[in-house]
């Protein structure tokens, strides 16, 4: 079963999720997250070096595959949901209360389940997202009309990421994401980013590049901001299609994502006001700054906020790195 239509491209080439396996962290201790475990192809290599591995994938034949092939496996369970249905604090959490209890049900049935099968499903306590709390807005519109999930993706930074600070609930992320929905899967990640060590995604070459641009590049758009505001990302593999089966049309890559990112440095009060801030400024990317932001801001305050930083007044938040960015928010 391809998955086209939910835009999945099985990692086929065991020497290159070999080559991915070897570039991950050395972290026998960890527990990994895995996105869209498919048939297993990257879960058995995750597991081999790892204490916990949680894999979610959405497909609900591909989940029964898994938890037949890994059930001999006991630190490797099983989600069947969506991962932007996921509360991923609430299951790292509750499987770390669990491995502490002897006799502990090994399963819990999906939102409105009536079905209870062998391995780990979503939780009924996971959060849906609502409208109001969201923080992801204009920057990701072209990716949520395409995304099955056209509602609001995430709410307010911190909101889930501390139900626990212990170490038994940090956790690391590794995923092989479709293309299609990599931005909105991404903003749901960050809503996780106290208790997350590090993000390893697979994902488009093309949105690779554009996570990892600096200002004054013409990639560097709010998905950059975004991203660099949470974690510190680098591309490691260049990947091709061939690695891939169905192979996709285009070339991908691996990213690493080492948290925490430029927020911890900007110490900011506010993170939504102010990723709504970015959103507004990268609205338009062809206009100025001026433009973008008087939807927001009277002229004479976006006027004298430039000048108090610096800033052209012709400025456009390309050319802005993070830090000048955060001075103008609080300017204005």
């Amino acid at each position: 079963m391809s998955r086209q239509k939910l835009g999945q491209h099985f990692l086929s080439n065991l020497t290159w999720r070999q080559r991915i396996a070897q570039t991950l962290p050395a972290a026998p201790d960890s527990t990994w997250v895995e996105i869209g475990a498919g048939h297993g192809e990257m879960t058995e290599l995750l597991a081999a070096h790892a204490r916990r591995v949680i894999a979610i994938e959405t497909d609900r034949a591909l989940a029964a595959a898994l938890r037949t092939r890994f059930a001999a496996q006991p630190n490797i369970e099983i989600v069947q949901s969506d991962i932007l249905s996921v509360n991923l604090a609430t299951v790292v959490k509750q499987r770390a209360i669990d491995s502490f209890r002897p006799g502990t049900a090994s399963a819990v049935p999906n939102n409105g389940s009536k079905e209870k099968p062998s391995g780990l499903q979503a939780p009924e306590s996971a959060k849906q997202p609502s409208a109001g709390d969201s923080f992801v807005g204009r920057g990701f519109n072209r990716d949520i009309k395409r995304s099955r999930k056209s509602r609001a993706l995430a709410p307010e930074v911190g909101a889930d990421s501390e139900v626990l600070s212990s170490s038994s609930t940090r956790f690391r992320v590794y995923g092989n994401l479709p293309y299609y929905i990599t931005s909105p899967i991404l903003a749901h990640l960050f809503r996780f980013a106290a208790q997350i060590e590090s993000i390893h995604i697979v994902i488009q070459l093309e949105v690779a590049q554009r996570i990892v641009a600096t200002p004054g590049h013409r990639e560097y758009a709010y998905l950059s901001a975004l991203c660099q505001y949470f974690t510190h990302p680098e591309i490691l593999l260049r990947i091709p299609p061939g690695a891939f089966r169905p192979p996709p049309k285009v070339h991908s890559a691996l990213v690493a994502m080492r948290l925490p990112g430029e927020r911890a440095r900007l110490a900011l009060e506010n993170d939504s006001a102010f990723l709504e801030f970015l959103q507004h400024s990268f609205a338009q990317k062809r206009k100025t700054l001026r433009n973008n932001l008087k939807s927001i801001y009277t002229d004479e305050q976006i006027a004298a906020a430039l000048g108090a930083c610096k800033l052209p007044s012709k400025a456009r938040a390309e050319e802005l790195s993070l830090a000048q960015f955060a001075q103008l928010f609080h300017a204005l």
